[in-house]
């Protein structure tokens, strides 16, 4: 075992590999259900790989004061295991991807806190169906390799921050933990995401004018930010203004201020959103509803970086990098006369397209597995997660309203099961129906599954036969009551092969 964590240590290896594969070793070495590696994020331990729970796992927060098991084994230094009569809720109800729904029988669980230049770290979390798996001899074993597992955790720290360094071009921006806590809030592994995350570290560093482009609800207010905090200028304020929420009477007050007596009801001097940014970030969302009488004046302060207050004489400095959002498609505003071209251009200095929900494969189950957490501890159940059918509807619905659209589900499905009956201190499993999605077989949700990133109406052949190989380890896995051994004798597969297979289709 020592050795390939070690082998591992001096490979080349992308970061989540690493990660994955280490969690993956240790559950093949010590012979148990499922393993768990999680850093800890303020008050909460998010997932970083894991091997034996539900894909949606990584998409959960387990907010350490609602979980008593983490937070004990957070509390000590050494290793904490749990007997099978143990009356502590287990975070993992119903997670276990051979027991799915199915609240976790008597079992053993142990697990140890992780220490990086003397600063708790996170956990590594072990559980076994069989009892009598960790004895004394399992958590010495442990305990000796405890000093590899954090010093996997030291080498992905350290090439986030050698990254990081050379991102912000002699370490003016290197802050490591900033991003990591930015990471944390924009939930995805598709390769869009992360393809466009990359994008978005290198051009956060300039001070080019961004324009964030997507639909309704594809978060750009959390891209924004994510911008902002990579900036040089995170330290700075990231003043936010809804352009579609202010009147065309008040929008060029609200942006440039105003004077006293400059117009009715100015008793005093006010100071408008530039600058509140002054030194920082300035974000105008939705900036294709702005009035043409405020273009103008926009569009003097990012060339000259000045601005005028209502009814003053003489202007003012102000050093602002503007980021820009809307869903709107501002090249026809700009044919139509609504917005001028030169404000266009000056805007989209790098324009940033954010993708819809439906283009991005798997993340919808990551992002969904978030929401049942947060919706978990709002409404304090033991469990909540969703049932076969509804994970397979979430992946075929096209999700016209995106990100924000997939939050009101699950809360509104949540809130229905409780309705219901549905005892909180039962594993709550949500299926398809409460979901209320309207045409989930639509072609726009293509490919009928999670594990692909296309957005094409038709799939291509690599797709049809991930399909078609999901129907068929579903379909084994069923008729043989979640048994992965049965599985992989009825498919006539080798089962590392099936193991291998499923995690590749997203199925693990």
């Amino acid at each position: 075992m020592e050795s390939l964590l070690l082998a591992d240590l001096v490979s080349d290896l992308p970061p989540a590999v690493r990660l994955q594969r280490l969690v993956s070793s240790l559950r093949t070495h010590f012979g148990c259900g499922a393993v768990a590696l999680l850093k800890l994020e303020e008050d909460s331990l998010r997932p970083l790989a894991v091997d034996g729970l539900v894909r949606e796992t990584l998409g959960r927060r387990f907010v350490v004061g609602q979980h008593p098991r983490l937070a004990t084994i957070l509390s000590r230094r050494d290793i904490t295991a749990f007997d099978h009569d143990s009356t502590l809720p287990d975070p993992y109800d119903g997670l276990l991807d051979t027991r799915v729904g199915e609240p976790l029988p008597v079992h053993d669980c142990m697990g140890t806190s992780l220490h990086v230049e003397g600063q708790t770290w996170g956990a590594l979390t072990f559980d076994a169906l069989q009892t009598g798996t960790f004895t004394e001899a399992a958590r010495d074993d442990l305990r000796r390799l405890t000093l590899l597992v954090e010093a996997a955790v030291r080498v992905t720290r350290l090439e986030q921050d050698l990254h990081a360094l050379r991102l912000s071009r002699g370490g003016e921006r290197a802050d490591a933990q900033g991003a990591s806590a930015d990471e944390a809030e924009i939930v995805g592994h598709s390769e869009v995401i992360q393809r466009l995350l990359h994008e978005m570290q290198v051009v956060a560093d300039s001070e080019l004018s961004v324009l964030l482009l997507g639909e309704t609800g594809v978060g750009k207010e959390l891209f924004a930010r994510h911008l902002h905090r990579h900036s040089r200028r995170a330290a700075q304020p990231l003043v936010h203004v809804n352009c579609a929420a202010l009147p065309e009477s008040l929008a060029e007050s609200e942006l440039f201020g105003h004077v006293k007596g400059a117009f009715s009801g100015a008793t005093t001097d006010r100071p408008g959103r530039f600058e509140a940014a002054d030194g920082g970030t300035l974000f105008l969302d939705e900036v294709g509803e702005l009035p043409l009488t405020v273009q103008a004046k926009l569009l003097r302060a990012l060339q000259n970086g000045e601005i005028q207050r209502l009814g003053a004489d003489q202007p003012r400095r102000v050093d602002v990098r503007v980021i820009a959002a809307t869903n709107r498609t501002l090249r026809d505003s700009v044919r139509d006369g609504a917005f001028r071209a030169d404000l266009y251009h000056r805007l989209s200095v790098y324009p940033v397209p954010i993708p819809p929900l439906r283009e991005r494969g798997s993340d919808v189950l990551l992002l969904a597995g978030r929401f049942l957490e947060l919706n978990r501890a709002r409404l304090g159940l033991r469990s909540l997660r969703l049932s076969p059918e509804a994970e397979d509807a979430l992946c075929r619905y096209p999700w016209p309203g995106n990100v924000r659209e997939l939050e009101h589900v699950i809360s509104r499905a949540a809130l229905k099961a409780v309705s219901r009956g549905a005892a909180r201190t039962d594993i709550v499993s949500l299926p398809a129906d409460l979901l209320d999605l309207d045409d989930v077989t639509t072609p726009a949700a293509t490919p009928e599954t999670c594990g692909t990133t296309s957005g094409a109406i038709l799939p291509s052949m690599r797709e049809a036969i991930d399909a078609t190989q999901r129907r068929l380890v579903r379909a084994a896995l069923d008729a043989c009551a979640g048994n992965w051994a049965d599985a992989a004798r009825r498919l006539d597969v080798d089962p590392s092969n099936l193991h291998k297979l499923a995690r590749r289709l997203g199925l693990k």
